[in-house]
């Protein structure tokens, strides 16, 4: 007993026009060329029929032809184990800050080198781009409550709720901050230092700001400047305010604390500067939050997370947008 060979799928549609009637081959696909055109001549005049397209769709019924598609990845390690499960020589990564960070691998991408004209062959390293993954940077949830209140003036009840429900992401400011600690500060510390010197502020503690949200009570004590110029006998008055405890004594508050926060989910921790103010508002005092240069902690965080990324996938890295438009 014999067993017969299967035919591919040309050699099926050529047997079925045999049975039909008489055909004649003009080109044929084969085992060695499977996308070759398939054309044949059938009777009535012997028109030529242009079966190729057929034929390809018949044979994609079950497998592509070409890896295509985009996978939107949910996290930075996913990306990085995604781009690593398919990439090759020409793989790319792209990345942008703005309008929002974003991450984008592109698998099948040009490749390298300049572009051959060539009207009958084409350019052998040019790629559609149609394999590609995106990672969109998701900020944290500690991220959105600090800009949600920072630069917003708040109730005295509504600042302690906001500092006690967020106690964990107060840093206590290093001896290096508070001027008592070495000559040789770490990073960070120099750069908190450099923050401070800017806006001559100094850092307070946790502790010392929930008290504040809790027991603060400003008075103010007006009085008369006046100061005389002698050459010509004009005076010029002047009405100070001075804010002070109720012992009396002027107020000397921090108007700088530290935090550290994720600025992407499930990212790591980023040490942020926040000023510290309040205002007198008739018989209320209303506090004052703000972030220090948040779009530079958001930059220097997506930076990082994207030379993490091309660390870990060792693929090229561009900062820009593909001109695949499947990115």
């Amino acid at each position: 007993m014999t067993t017969e060979t299967p035919k591919n799928i040309a050699e099926t549609i050529i047997e079925e026009m045999r049975r039909v009637g008489e055909y004649e081959i003009v080109i044929c696909p084969s085992e060695e060329a499977p996308l070759a055109p398939m054309i044949i001549s059938a009777p009535k005049d012997m028109v030529l029929h242009d079966l190729t397209a057929k034929n390809r769709e018949a044979i994609q019924a079950l497998k592509p032809f070409q890896r295509t598609g985009r996978a939107v990845l949910a996290d930075l390690d996913s990306m990085i184990v995604w781009t690593n499960r398919f990439k090759g020589a020409d793989t790319v990564l792209f990345g942008q800050i703005h309008p929002v960070p974003k991450l984008v691998s592109v698998i099948d991408y040009h490749g390298e080198g300049a572009p051959v004209i060539d009207h009958t062959n084409g350019d052998p390293a040019a790629r559609y781009g149609r394999h590609t993954g995106t990672y969109s940077f998701p900020v944290s949830e500690e991220w959105k409550r600090w800009n949600e209140i920072s630069g917003k003036a708040l109730d005295k009840d509504v600042f302690g709720e906001f500092i006690e429900e967020n106690a964990k992401d107060f840093l206590d400011p290093t001896p290096a901050l508070l001027g008592q600690g070495k000559s040789d500060p770490e990073a960070w510390e120099a750069r908190m230092i450099e923050v401070a010197a800017k806006v001559q502020g100094r850092f307070g503690q946790y502790t010392a700001l929930n008290l504040l949200s809790r027991e603060f009570k400003v008075h103010e004590q007006g009085h008369l400047n006046v100061t005389t110029n002698r050459d010509t006998g004009e005076a010029k008055v002047q009405f100070l305010t001075e804010h002070r405890d109720p012992d009396g004594q002027p107020l000397t508050l921090p108007n700088l604390f530290m935090i550290a926060i994720p600025v992407f989910e499930e990212g790591a921790l980023y040490r942020l500067a926040v000023r510290f103010r309040y205002r007198k508002a008739g018989s209320d005092v209303k506090f004052i939050v703000q972030l220090y240069n948040p779009d530079v902690a958001l930059r220097d965080a997506a930076r990082e997370a994207m030379t993490q990324a091309q660390e870990a996938t060792g693929v090229p890295f561009l900062m820009g947008v593909p001109e695949t438009s499947g990115a």
